[in-house]
């Protein structure tokens, strides 16, 4: 599923040159991507400082609400932007009662904002577990020597962010090479063209099979040379090891106490302002949405429950393998997806399948197959932590009374599993119900998912069924991820 679409698009890029336009392609979406990521990374490091240094009610929900941008479908976040940043939004409407003039968000600095909104909770996420991994025993120390908040950074704090910054740079900088429905809603024209969006373009309008795969095949070194980067600058654990207690830390006050409370109260702000501007424009959509945005839930909901019993079957076969005979090319297999993008396979599917059938007779299974594919790897290294602890704790017990196959999945790894399967069964559900790539690619009129219906509500400037339609998908993305991860932690108990 990877190789074969790969080899497809190789194959019929031939020989690969690229025109001045997709060299000013290539350049925006380079230029996008390290900016986002500085810019997400940056803001992530005072939010994650503050985070970790300050004790306030309602901080365990908004260390929870990082995780939302996540699972949020990117083009009801995209949403959530323009209805504060777009035209007549709120912002342009407080600049227009101002006297002031507005403010575009379309072209580099809106698609920056839309990938910083998205991943700055990812990164801070990713910077805050580097703070916390930091013995308390450390910063104890630190006050016992007399250090000044100075002192204690450079010595204690900085070493921690030189192993971390860089890996979570990468990680937010691949995942930005890949971002298709921000550029398509909020990028476009000459100018603000990534290469996600220039395929998209080149099979759906230009019928240009051989310049999307040239383009393609660039996506993809582009793709694997950045999940490369981001997996060998992962942080190692050179943070040294504690007592595991909890142990109180002293906070600066003063401006410091000023600028960490700015630092959380902005982020809460950017964060909570757009979510609740699409409940607020979505709760009266709601009660007349078109006939197209029921059907399109249905195959939303129908994509995104193959996909996740399909990623969760292939899983488990995955790491019990890995688990108990550490075979790296299983391994390796399992993380390949991370080197390529939905629109890059969509258009290898797309030139292997078009002289079988219509490509919209296969928007579906392929939509479900390539999500599958994409999630795999967030699965597999959700549970394979798990699966080798489960081997080394009861793999021999069990082998010495002949558990094997059913039986032991049933009374040994279904059981003592069950909690990180359900939450990866979660997000991958809510990410394939979310996702518009490849079915942008192959869908007709007829065949249409619930993002690409709203998408096309967008562009159709049906503002309020656009609104419902992406509220009903907030809804059915985030209670599929509960269901599943509720069910994992009951099974659990």
């Amino acid at each position: 599923m990877v190789i074969a679409p790969l080899g497809a698009v190789a194959l019929r890029a031939g020989g690969l040159s690229l025109s001045a336009a997709d060299l000013s392609t290539l350049r925006f979406t380079l230029v996008q991507a390290t900016l986002s990521a500085a810019l997400s990374v940056g803001l992530a490091v005072p939010l994650a400082r503050a985070l970790a240094r300050r004790r306030f009610p309602g901080r365990g929900f908004l260390v929870t609400l990082l995780g939302a941008p996540f699972l949020l479908p990117v083009i009801v976040a995209v949403m959530g932007l323009l209805a504060v940043f777009g035209r007549s939004g709120a912002l342009n409407q407080g600049l227009a009662a101002a006297g002031l003039p507005g403010l575009s968000i379309y072209g580099l600095h809106g698609v920056v904002l839309a990938h910083v909104f998205l991943n700055l909770p990812l990164a801070a996420r990713m910077v805050l577990q580097g703070w916390q991994a930091i013995p308390a025993e450390r910063f104890r120390l630190s006050e016992a020597l007399s250090f000044t908040p100075a002192d204690t950074f450079r010595h204690v704090e900085r070493p921690m962010l030189r192993e971390i910054l860089p890996g979570a740079a990468a990680t937010v900088f691949a995942i930005c090479l890949t971002s298709f429905a921000v550029a398509l809603v909020l990028g476009g024209g000459p100018r603000a063209t990534t290469l996600e969006l220039a395929i998209y373009q080149a099979v759906r309008f230009d019928a240009d099979l051989g310049h999307a795969a040239g383009l393609a095949l660039v996506q993809a070194g582009l793709g694997g040379a950045a999940a490369l980067a981001a997996w060998r600058l992962a942080p190692p654990a050179m943070f040294g090891a504690g007592l595991d207690r909890p142990v109180p830390v002293a906070a600066a006050g003063g401006w410091r106490r000023i600028a960490d409370g700015l630092a959380i109260g902005v982020a809460a702000l950017f964060l909570l302002v757009p979510l609740g501007a699409v409940v607020l424009a979505g709760l009266p959509g709601l009660t007349a949405l078109p006939a197209s945005v029921w059907a399109a839930a249905l195959r939303s909901i129908l994509v995104a429950l193959t996909s996740t019993a399909l990623v969760s079957v292939l899983t488990l076969v995955l790491v019990q393998r890995v688990a108990r005979a550490g075979d790296g090319w299983l391994n390796l297999a399992a993380t390949l997806p991370l080197a390529t993008s939905g629109l890059v396979l969509g258009t290898g599917l797309f030139i292997l399948l078009r002289p079988l059938a219509p490509p919209s007779m296969l928007a579906l299974p392929v939509t479900i197959g390539v999500n599958a594919l994409l999630t795999l790897p967030f699965a597999f290294r959700l549970l394979l932590p798990q699966a080798r602890a489960l081997e080394a704790d009861h793999g021999r017990l069990a082998d010495s009374l002949g558990m094997a196959g059913v039986s032991r999945l049933r009374l040994l790894t279904l059981p003592r599993l069950a909690r990180p399967i359900g939450f990866a069964a979660g997000l991958t559900a809510a990410l394939s119900m979310g996702d518009l790539g490849v079915i942008a690619l192959f869908a007709g009129e007829a065949g249409a998912t619930l993002p690409l219906v709203v998408q096309r509500l967008m562009a159709a400037y049906r503002t309020e069924a656009a609104a419902g339609a992406a509220l009903l998908l907030v809804m059915l993305s985030l209670g599929l991820f509960w269901a599943f991860d509720a069910g994992g932690r009951r099974a659990s108990a």
